[in-house]
């Protein structure tokens, strides 16, 4: 199944003035803030790196799902499904993400 290029659209105009990189990754999209992957597209999904803590917290909440895309979950990366995200909740969303890209070192 090929990524959802609506909910890419969607993405891409919410962090237009972030200065992302966007890269093509995991059969969607992926959006780098200072060389550190910070959010993108995975089917029909907006796929988010929080952190483990956050990333942990969050699974609690409707709609969200570890990312695992391999059999194997990635460790601080959460999956949001796409009724889950009214702009809003998904400007918040996007918000937490990038604050964790921002905390870590540039590369």
């Amino acid at each position: 199944m090929p990524y959802n290029q609506a909910l890419d659209d969607r993405l891409n105009a919410a962090i237009a003035d972030w200065g992302t990189t966007r890269k093509k990754m995991f059969g969607g999209t992926c959006n780098l803030v200072n060389g550190n992957m910070a959010c993108g597209v995975y089917k029909d999904y907006l796929i988010l790196r929080l952190g483990d803590d956050e990333a942990r917290a969050a699974l609690a909440r409707p709609g969200v799902r570890p990312m695992d895309i391999t059999g194997r979950a990635m460790k601080g990366w959460v999956m949001v499904e796409q009724a889950g995200l009214p702009d809003a909740a998904m400007a918040q969303w996007l918000a937490r993400a990038r604050c964790y890209a921002e905390s870590l070192p540039a590369k």
